[in-house]
Order: structure tokens, then C-alpha cells, then sequence
């Protein structure tokens, strides 16, 4: 019979390699980390570590063993989970990964309250700027724009984010403002990681479609927050969803005015990437709280 705590203490010392730092990351004292894998190596006849030096060194035992005892670990937390998935509490680690434009302006507070409706769960907020494709992926997802081709994942639309171009009120004071997508030309751009380098198309309700390829921008940035504060600060003007600088000018009103509004881009999708097949109730869990939390204004038409 295999003893956990032994396993999960060989396994620390062999992914840290030092006593005292694994002792420290699993809250145990040095004498009582080294007394189990002493335990261990008696119960399988085996030296599975030697001391050089400052380090640990595993022995060729010990490389052995360590596959097994990493699937021996991995095993009994599927085991747990799968034990947890049979109770009605709503219990386990979940991951969800956001759009970086979404995650501080909406799921923030989607988290706080899932997790407050969940008392059981722990959850971790990664921000992504590329979706994870492969189908081995067992997060929740919310993306933003186009899916990449090789997605392998269940989509699920969420809504839409309409877009229009945006300036600071000083910029279009002190330049003038365009009265046709073609005056855009004579106009700073800015761009968001490339976004519209190869073009944006521009639709009018009456006068149809305008291609319209933007200067090159001096200033390109890699996040959403970085291109609203550029165009705050009278850098230029640049495309953004409508829905973001609202719940930007709740807090600060009147530092963003839309330019050419009868010109708009095309809307962006947002959508909810899941794994095939059945899931956890967490997961379950998650997916719905996610669906419910969708504001009314992404399911608008402009």
C-alpha cells in the first residue's frame, strides 16, 4: 500500500531538489520531510535520492520511481475529483481563461461572484492574448474575435461588441475632425498588435462598404487598456468596442468621443470555448455562470 504523504514528499524534493525548499513550499518541518522519504526508501528496499553538495540527486531508482509515483499522485487526484463529481457540492480547481480586454472589465466580477456562490471551488483567472486550441484543454474559455482555424474546441456564441473609431475631444480640437473615412489618412493611427495592418473595412448604412488601409502606426501596443490610454492622451485615433469605452467613461466621462459614427467596423464575437464531451460539475458550473453573466448590451444590434 502506497503511503501519499511519502509520495508527494519524494515528489517535492525531486522537482525542487532541495530539503529546505520543499520542506517550505508544503508547509513541513525539514526532520519530518526527511523522515518520510527515509520511510519510503525502507519500504522499497531502494536509495532513491543521494546528497551532492547543497542538492539532492536522485539515484537511478529514483528516476525510475518517479514516473510511477507522478501517475500514482496524478491518479488519486483524478480519483478525488471524480468522487467529487458524484456530491452535490460543487467542489475542485477550475481554470478560466479571458481575452485581455475582457478580464478586468467584466470577468473579474463574474469570478467574485461564482466564487461566492461556490465556497468549495478554487479558481484561477489567466489572461490570454491567442486561445488555446488543442482539444486537451479542460478550461473554460471566453474569446474575443476571430477563432483561429485549428480551433478543436466547442464554441459557443456569446454576443457581439460593436466597434466605431474614437478620439479624444482635445485631439479633435486641435485637428480636424474627418468627415470621410478617406480624411483618415492624414490622421496618427493607433493600432493594436497589427490589427488593422491589413486593412479595415468600413460599412455605412447607406453608402455601403469603404476599405480603408491605415497609415502605418507609430505606436503599436500589445493591450486594449494601452491603445484607450494612447487615444486618451490625444496620441490618434484608432478602433475600439463600444461596450469597453462605455464602462470606461463611467469612471471617466468625456475622455473618448466616437469619430465618422455612421462609419462602423465590423463587430467583434465573443465566444465561450469549452471542452467536447461531458464535463465536471464544476465545469458545468462555471460554463453557466458565465452564459448568465453576459451583459445585455452584447446581444445589441447597431
Amino acid at each position: 500500500m502506497h503511503d501519499f504523504d511519502e509520495l508527494a514528499a519524494f515528489d517535492a524534493i525531486m522537482t525542487s531538489g532541495s530539503l529546505t525548499r520543499s520542506a517550505r513550499e508544503i508547509g513541513l518541518a525539514k526532520s519530518t520531510l526527511s523522515r518520510r522519504i527515509a520511510q519510503l526508501e525502507a519500504r522499497l528496499g531502494q536509495t532513491l535520492l543521494r546528497r551532492q553538495a547543497n542538492r539532492l540527486i536522485p539515484t537511478e531508482a529514483g528516476l525510475v520511481y518517479h514516473d510511477y509515483c507522478c501517475q500514482i499522485l496524478s491518479l488519486a487526484s483524478q480519483s478525488r475529483e471524480a468522487l467529487a463529481d458524484l456530491s452535490e457540492a460543487v467542489r475542485g480547481r477550475l481554470t478560466l481563461e479571458v481575452h485581455c480586454s475582457l478580464a478586468r472589465s467584466w470577468a473579474a466580477k463574474v469570478v467574485e461572484t461564482f466564487l461566492a456562490s461556490h465556497p468549495e471551488v478554487e479558481l484561477t483567472l489567466q489572461v490570454r492574448e491567442h486561445p488555446e486550441c488543442s482539444p486537451e484543454s479542460q478550461c473554460a474559455q471566453v474569446w474575443l474575435g476571430e477563432l483561429p482555424s485549428n480551433i478543436s474546441l466547442r464554441a459557443e456564441p456569446l454576443g457581439q461588441l460593436s466597434q466605431r473609431l474614437y478620439a479624444s475631444p482635445d485631439y479633435l480640437t486641435r485637428h480636424r475632425t474627418p468627415a470621410h473615412p478617406e480624411e483618415l489618412a492624414h490622421h496618427p493611427w493607433i493600432d493594436l498588435l497589427g490589427t488593422t495592418h491589413e486593412g479595415l473595412t468600413l460599412h455605412h448604412p447607406e453608402q455601403g462598404r469603404f476599405c480603408f488601409r491605415p497609415p502605418r502606426s507609430r505606436l503599436c501596443v500589445d493591450l486594449p487598456m494601452l491603445q484607450v490610454d494612447a487615444i486618451v492622451r490625444s496620441q490618434g485615433i484608432g478602433v475600439l468596442p463600444d461596450w469597453i469605452v462605455a464602462k470606461r467613461e463611467d469612471h471617466h466621462p468625456g475622455e473618448l468621443v466616437p469619430c465618422l459614427t455612421e462609419w462602423r467596423p465590423t463587430p467583434l464575437a465573443v465566444t465561450l470555448l469549452s471542452p467536447y464531451g461531458q464535463h465536471s460539475r464544476r465545469l458545468d458550473a462555471l460554463l453557466d455562470a458565465l452564459r448568465q453573466a453576459v451583459p445585455t448590451a452584447w446581444h445589441k444590434t447597431f
